[in-house]
């Protein structure tokens, strides 16, 4: 009977685990490094769509084992500097980026999309390279990203009611990112968003140039169109399609 009770106790603890078991070599970032802020903006209504995408059933970063420890080793060299990385995107479901491309042709756009495109529509969006019918996010390869000075007040928060500046607007009038001033908000469809955009101010050119850096000393390569995404050549594979679940200790 002890035995039979014995069995049964490690067999509850065995569970929670495995219901955390994810595919193809993924992991939760908080169980790699837990001090990697983290604000996954498509699990909510502060990203380009104004909801959750599918498949993000909670706001936690995915990734490939390696991009995890990565990612870490990067956080380690920050945290002297009194900086963090902060994740705004990890692994995407497949079912994520159909999504995305559903909206970008559904034909409508309101004024609040627009922040995130200013200069042209968002069908034009596929033509000029800022959404992809197949994402790296899906494979695991891919991140975005930036820097929280932790020195710095963040404790402006992203209100879905009120009529902020466009993407490109300084700082002061854009929704607030609660990040180091990169030039433009995170999924700005824009000339500006470029990483070596001329339009930018000289510090803020220093801080996306410090990002790039940073991530270049794990390997990491830069998109060029989008300051914020970054990919680790090796890191990825298929593209998956499993949904982002609440994590559990």
């Amino acid at each position: 009977m002890k035995a039979t009770v014995i069995a049964l106790s490690v067999a509850a603890c065995i569970a929670p685990a495995r219901a955390q078991t994810l595919p193809g070599g993924f992991v939760f970032l908080r169980d790699i490094d837990p001090s990697i802020i983290q604000d996954i903006r498509y699990a909510g209504s502060n990203n380009f769509v104004g909801r959750p995408l599918a498949g993000y059933d909670a706001a936690e970063c995915v990734v490939k084992r390696d991009v995890g420890l990565a990612l870490k080793s990067i956080q380690q060299a920050l945290v002297p500097q009194e900086l963090s990385l902060k994740m705004l995107d990890c692994y995407r479901p497949a079912r994520a980026v159909h999504d995305m491309v559903q909206w970008a042709q559904n034909g409508r756009e309101t004024p609040a999309e627009r922040r995130y495109n200013p200069a042209f529509s968002k069908n034009d969006l596929f033509r000029l390279g800022y959404i992809a019918e197949r994402s790296g996010h899906s494979t695991g390869a891919a991140v975005d990203l930036t820097l929280v000075d932790l020195k710095a007040d963040h404790s402006a928060a992203f209100d879905p009611n009120k009529e902020y500046a466009d993407c490109t607007a300084p700082a002061s009038a854009r929704a607030p990112e609660a990040s180091v001033d990169m030039g433009t908000g995170y999924d700005c469809s824009d000339l500006m968003a470029h990483t070596a955009a001329k339009s930018v101010t000289p510090a803020q050119r220093r801080s996306r140039n410090m990002l790039v850096a940073a991530m270049a000393q794990q390997g990491f390569v830069n998109y060029s169109k989008e300051w914020w995404h970054f990919s680790l050549p090796g890191a990825g594979g298929p593209a998956y399609d499993f949904p982002i679940t609440p994590h559990r200790n």
